[in-house]
Order: C-alpha cells, then sequence, then structure tokens
C-alpha cells in the first residue's frame, strides 16, 4: 500500500487521463480486436497463438480471483483513495491483475513474434505501462500486477513453441487441451461449496466467464479443423483492402455476438448455456465464416499489381 500511496500523492489531471487512457489497452476488448486483426490480416496462427495465450491466461486469473477473493485496495484500507473515473469498471476481486495479465500476454506475443525493434519495443512499453496504471489510478497492489504479468509472459514463452514453428502441429491439442481446462473450471465454479461471504457479483462473473471460455475453446477447435480440412483462408490483400476487411469484419462480428443473445436464450431456455453458445458462433463467425470472403479481398491486391 506504500506505493499507491505514494503514487496517489503525485497524481495530476493530465497524468491521470494518460493512465486511464493507457489502462484500456489491457481491456479484454482490446486483446480480442487485436487477435482477431491478426488472424485476418497479418498470419493466421499467430493469431491462434494470441488466443491461446489470451484465453487461458484470463481463465487462470478468474480461477485465481474467485479462489483467492482478495478486494480491491481501498476496501482493504478505507484511507486510501482510488482514482474516481477507474473505480466503476475496476469490478471483481483484486488479485491477480486482469488488465496487466492481459496487456502483457497480448503485446508479449506480439513482442515474441516480431523482428521490426520499432513494434516490439511499442510492445514492451505497453507491457509496462499498463501494469503501472493500474497501480497509478488505485485499482491493484504491486503483487496483483506482478503476479499477473509473470503469469502472462510465462504464457508467452510456453506457448510460443506449442504453437508456431514446427509447433504447429499441436494447435488442435493445445485447443482440445483448453476445451478440458475449460470444463475442469466449470465444473469448479459451479459445484465447490464457496463460503457464504463471497460476493455474489464476483461469483456471478466468474460462472459466466467459464461458459465463455468453454464455447471460445470449442469454437477455436472448431475453426483450426474446418480451416485445415477444407478452407485454407490466406491472409494476402492490399493494406487498404486488409482495413476494410478488418472494419466490416468486426462490425459483422460485433453483430453475431449482440444479435444472437435474444435468440439463442429463448432456444435454450438458459441463459450460461445460450452464452456458450453464442461464444462459440462468435469465433466459428470470425475463423471460418468472415474468412470465406478473404479470396474477394485478395483480388484487389494482384489488381494493383
Amino acid at each position: 500500500m506504500e506505493l499507491l500511496y505514494l503514487l496517489e500523492k503525485i497524481r495530476i489531471p493530465i497524468l491521470n487521463e494518460f493512465m486511464l487512457l493507457i489502462t484500456h489497452l489491457g481491456e479484454e476488448t482490446a486483446f480480442l480486436a487485436i487477435g482477431i486483426i491478426i488472424f485476418w490480416c497479418v498470419d493466421k496462427y499467430q493469431g491462434y497463438y494470441l488466443m491461446g495465450v489470451g484465453l487461458f491466461g484470463n481463465m487462470a486469473n478468474q480461477f485465481l480471483k474467485i479462489t483467492c477473493r482478495i478486494p480491491r485496495p481501498w476496501v482493504r484500507d478505507p484511507d486510501f483513495h482510488a482514482l474516481e473515473d477507474a473505480i466503476p469498471e475496476a469490478t471483481g476481486y483484486s488479485f491477480p491483475s486482469g488488465h496487466s495479465q492481459t496487456a502483457v500476454g497480448t503485446f508479449g506475443c506480439i513482442a515474441a513474434t516480431q523482428k521490426n525493434k520499432i513494434i516490439r519495443g511499442i510492445c514492451i512499453a505497453v507491457m509496462v505501462l499498463v501494469p503501472l496504471s493500474r497501480m497509478y489510478v488505485g485499482v491493484h497492489t504491486p503483487a496483483d500486477v506482478l503476479v499477473g504479468s509473470v503469469m502472462a509472459l510465462i504464457m508467452v514463452f510456453a506457448f510460443r513453441p506449442l504453437m508456431l514453428g514446427n509447433g504447429k502441429k499441436n494447435i488442435p491439442w493445445v485447443f482440445a487441451a483448453l476445451t478440458a481446462l475449460g470444463i475442469a473450471y466449470l465444473l469448479y465454479v459451479e459445484l465447490y461449496p464457496f463460503p457464504a461471504d463471497v460476493d455474489p457479483h464476483n461469483y456471478e462473473s466468474a460462472v459466466k466467464n467459464g461458459y465463455t471460455f468453454l464455447g471460445c475453446f470449442v469454437g477455436l477447435l472448431i475453426v483450426w479443423i474446418v480451416d485445415e480440412k477444407k478452407l485454407h483462408f490466406t491472409n494476402e490483400a492490399i493494406w487498404w483492402a486488409q482495413i476494410i476487411k478488418a472494419v466490416l469484419g468486426l462490425a459483422v462480428v460485433l453483430a453475431v455476438k449482440e444479435g444472437t443473445k435474444g435468440l439463442l436464450n429463448g432456444i435454450f431456455g438458459d441463459e450460461m448455456i445460450a452464452r456458450a453458445v453464442r461464444y462459440c458462433l462468435v469465433v466459428i463467425t470470425a475463423g471460418i465464416v468472415w474468412p470465406l470472403t478473404f479470396k474477394w479481398f485478395a483480388k484487389f491486391g494482384k489488381k494493383e499489381s
């Protein structure tokens, strides 16, 4: 807490705004958008790698949160004041930091697969700044961000030989293992007798995320099988076609995510099962349906060359 008090003393408006902006780079939305764009426009195997690290990392993070159940700094110490604008989005238990883990995992994967020194330098800067921003705005302790960051780095280095280079053949086995771990996590949060004082909002979030993870893992396994056996899509397209492909594709994925919610809830009659199916469909849309358009986008590059 001493470091958080020190950072609280040096807060100034312009630095507050900068740190609030930086901290958004650790959100799940940023991770998903970056992962999908890399999958579509850069290299699909790097996309698989980033998604594997990010989703498994988030599941491990959720497991520790609901297991350790450590409250936020201002709850532990009522004399401490977090930055007011950061509190509304700082939901859930404090340990470990999800934003730190997501940022280090996402940008660590990019740094591990890029030779460009400028890109790697930017990624490393983000990997340092996001955990720092979480402490600066007062929503996490040094232990929270350190554990989240170290976990992410371990996964970045552990998954790389498993999913890239000669390890590409392991990708379906990695996703199958993650699916099994997703089932194990879901059984844990559904069946474990948590104490009566567990925060209901945090517990509900842990359960929802369990169904989300399972749907995503199953979806990724289906995507890999279909692409390897039938689709074989490539990423080539001229730069402006890549931008259009990414923007339109993200809009389609978002439409599926939001547009199927009510329909699937009605079909299955169970919000959680519907959630797993919905996220599986989102992944299939991103990995199979939208890539069906890539041959069309690639034609623009051939005309320009």
